[in-house]
């Protein structure tokens, strides 16, 4: 997209869209026709060492178009929305359908629907640019500074128009806007670390998260060796979610129907603690909902696990259409919660503790065997131990050896579901949960 004496043009609207997929649509010659859209404007501003280090704003706005005949398709892209370029990537992805193979699961675009409009985007988020960002960055960097504590970090803010549009009369758009934060501060060997992602840019609490980082830092100095072995654990959310979210990516139905999955004739049995209820919240203003998906299926509310019991799995549309699967469930906002009187707090819990490990944060989580979702990772960026419920001093960082599946399948605290954002997880509601037995393989050496 071409910028215009400096000023970014206003993302592409939603009868723009539609002017831009029926120009494709009529011209087509293809059984099935799809224009896919994707204008996103993000900026980014990054720290470290105390000072802000980056501070940019970029723009790509792309147009997809994907056409079939009979079972062969193609796919062409551009970012130049004029016509005479719309015209030639039709031309393109007609060329390439042509030429391929029949695809075996390829299925025409899903039928058009009514598709849920949902608040994906604030005002205060589509607005934000290198100013506000810049506020915030230098709010955290200002806290570190007179903890005389280094500090690095991002805060970025992004806003997207989205669509889809079939010959059929599939239609679908929306505006997605999100804001992020991400902090880790040092204070000589030990680390601290807070995250946080909402669709509001106001709502990311800055000073919060930057105090309780700190305070992880200058809590994990000195930390002594504990020997490897079985533990129980108080796991923060971030470890709560780092774990669980390789659990919600097993929940595949296509290695599920080859008998390759975890889960693998699992489905209506318990799989974890019968207290544990895991959703699709979509509406939930504290979590990414979006009126529909990557395949033009619209996103609605779910129950994946009941009260421990696994009730869904996750379809792509032909595996749904070859097991008689009609709707397909959506889990891009799950919240996991616990059934029983919680602890008010993470405080609270950790008095209520006889003896345990607090981990703030796991990293570099991989799988080691799929079959039982055995994982390995490390924890970080705060790793405690607490003794009559007091944390009583830092400790080296673990290697674990764990499957969740294990894990959860007893509790014996928890909080109310709260925020948890990583790197790797995205953005869930969880739990902190204290749990009686977890595997710590070894210790690690950095």
């Amino acid at each position: 997209m071409t910028v215009l004496n400096g000023a970014w043009p206003k993302l592409t609207t939603s009868d723009e869209f539609r002017f831009l997929s029926e120009l494709v649509i009529t011209r087509s010659s293809a059984d099935h026709t799809i224009v896919r859209l994707r204008d996103h404007h993000a900026g980014t501003t990054r720290f470290a060492n105390n000072q802000v280090i980056q501070n940019v704003d970029a723009r790509r706005g792309s147009l997809a178009v994907t056409v079939a005949f009979e079972g062969r398709h193609g796919t062409a892209a551009t970012t130049d929305f004029t016509a005479g370029a719309i015209q030639d990537t039709l031309a393109r992805a007609e060329r390439i359908a042509r030429i391929s193979p029949v695809d075996p699961e390829y299925l025409a675009p899903p039928d058009p629907c009514l598709f849920p409009v949902r608040e994906t985007a604030k005002p205060e988020t589509m607005a934000a640019g290198p100013a506000k960002r810049l506020e915030y960055a230098n709010e955290a960097i200002g806290h570190c500074r007179m903890e005389n504590i280094m500090a690095a970090g991002v805060v970025s803010s992004s806003a997207t128009a989205v669509g889809i549009a079939a010959g059929n009369g599939l239609f679908c758009y929306e505006h997605r806007g999100d804001a992020r934060f991400s902090l880790t501060v040092q204070a000589g060997d030990a680390t601290g670390w807070s995250a946080a992602a909402h669709r509001s840019i106001d709502h990311l609490r800055i000073q919060e998260r930057t105090l309780a980082a700190i305070a992880k830092s200058k809590r994990g100095r000195d930390a002594y060796e504990l020997p490897s072995g079985r533990y129980a654990v108080i796991l923060e959310p971030a470890a709560v979610a780092g774990l669980w979210a390789w659990l919600i990516w097993s929940l595949d139905a296509k290695s599920y129907v080859k008998g390759t999955s975890p889960f693998a004739g699992k489905l209506g049995q318990a799989i974890v603690d019968e207290r544990l209820t895991l959703r699709n919240v979509p509406d939930h203003t504290d979590l990414l909902g979006e009126g529909f998906t990557h395949e033009g299926l619209p996103s609605s509310s779910s129950e994946w696990i009941d009260h421990g019991t696994l009730k869904q799995l996750a379809y792509d549309r032909f595996t749904a259409k070859a097991q008689g699967v009609k709707t397909i469930p959506t889990l891009e906002a799950p919240a996991l919660a616990v059934e029983g009187p919680p602890a008010h707090s993470i405080q609270d819990l950790i008095k209520s503790t006889e003896r345990a490990i607090l981990v703030t944060n796991f990293w570099y989580i991989r799988p080691v065997n799929p079959r039982d979702l055995t994982l390995t990772g490390m924890t970080r960026d705060g790793t405690f131990l607490v003794e009559k419920g007091e944390i009583v001093s830092a400790i080296r960082n673990f290697r674990f050896h764990e499957s969740p599946l294990q894990a959860f399948r007893h509790l014996t605290a928890w909080t109310a579901p709260m925020e948890a954002v990583t790197s790797e997880t995205g953005k869930m509601l969880v739990p902190t949960m204290a749990l009686p037995h977890f595997h710590f393989s070894s210790v690690t050496r950095f």
